[in-house]
């Protein structure tokens, strides 16, 4: 395995499909993580590869930070790396789990999911967090190749802010409030936006 190309975990499609096939957002967790977290499916493949390969999902955790009704924000610089997203604003910090979180004190996906949100953001509160649900949306060049697994973290205080440069024009507002601007935000995030707004 060559050390300098990024390697980052992924199931087969089908493997998804086989599970129950859904577009959107699916609350129903327990049927879900058990399949596409078990290590018997799971593998870790060059990115660049994966990023043309609907034949395999990308598993990303894509965390949402909510405090008091309100949720985290912020928009995508053109310094953030997937320039399909480039400034399209967002409601989840998350990204790729990689080869860089195996042999950790945690599972894979726990590992990649710290880190994530370590480098993109200072999160100085505490927190709960829980997962509610999968994302899926085929209908987006982007989205035919990940699988989101949504986490909401729920802080004691809104003290979240941006490390990373390509996060610009951050906040916390009422997802009431963000729908109100649906078309500004990525598909994944409009898919939490209507879930956040009906439960």
């Amino acid at each position: 395995m060559n050390s300098a190309v990024e390697h980052v975990l992924v199931i087969p499609t089908q493997v998804f499909h086989d599970v129950g096939y859904f577009q959107g957002f699916s609350s129903d967790v327990d049927r879900y993580l058990k399949v596409v977290l078990d290590p018997q499916h799971a593998s870790y493949r060059p990115r660049h590869e994966m990023e043309q390969d609907p034949s395999f999902k990308q598993l990303i955790p894509y965390c949402i930070f909510r405090c008091n009704g309100e949720v985290f924000y912020y928009q995508r610089g053109t310094a953030q790396g997937e320039t399909r997203l480039h400034a399209k604003r967002s409601v989840g910090v998350g990204g790729h789990v990689s080869t860089l979180d195996l042999n950790r004190e945690a599972s894979p996906y726990e590992e990649g999911m710290r880190r994530e949100i370590e480098e993109e953001v200072d999160l100085e509160t505490g927190w709960i967090e829980s997962c509610v649900g999968l994302i899926n949306d085929d209908e987006t060049e982007v989205g035919k190749v990940h699988l989101g697994i949504v986490h909401v973290f729920d802080l004691d205080n809104p003290k979240v802010q941006p490390r990373e440069k390509s996060m610009i024009n951050a906040g916390f507002a009422c997802p009431a409030d963000l729908v109100r601007e649906f078309e500004q935000f990525e598909s994944w995030s409009q898919i939490c936006l209507k879930y956040l707004t009906s439960v």
